[in-house]
């Protein structure tokens, strides 16, 4: 009788499972936060849209440098722009990205 219970968890925890297409995706969503640049970015955007120019200041970087992060964020569907002018300005995504990383932060902090 419990082995039969058991063999029904096991069959029920495998029917929830994603499949292997959606984990290995998930996988690398988290890989793109294992940058601590990367993080610094979107910190920074959380605060508030920028420029590269300004993103490069604040966290004392090149704009060359910044600009690769960047093409990985938006890339990934983390970051965003708009024009204005001649310039460039970035944000978060949606408001996942803001939930990932305060969800983070509370982890580590308690």
């Amino acid at each position: 009788m419990e082995e039969e219970r058991l063999r029904e968890d096991l069959k029920s925890v495998t029917e929830q499972m994603p499949d292997e297409d959606l984990l290995f995706d998930l996988a690398e969503l988290y890989k793109i936060f294992g940058d601590s640049t990367r993080i610094k970015i979107l910190f920074a955007l959380l605060e508030r849209e920028m420029p590269v120019g300004d993103l490069a200041e604040v966290l004392s970087m090149t704009q060359s440098a910044i600009s690769h992060q960047l093409r990985v964020l938006k890339t990934n569907g983390l970051v965003k722009f708009r024009r204005d002018g001649k310039s460039l300005i970035y944000s978060l995504a949606d408001d996942h990205v803001s939930k990932i990383l305060n969800m983070g932060l509370e982890h580590i902090e308690e």
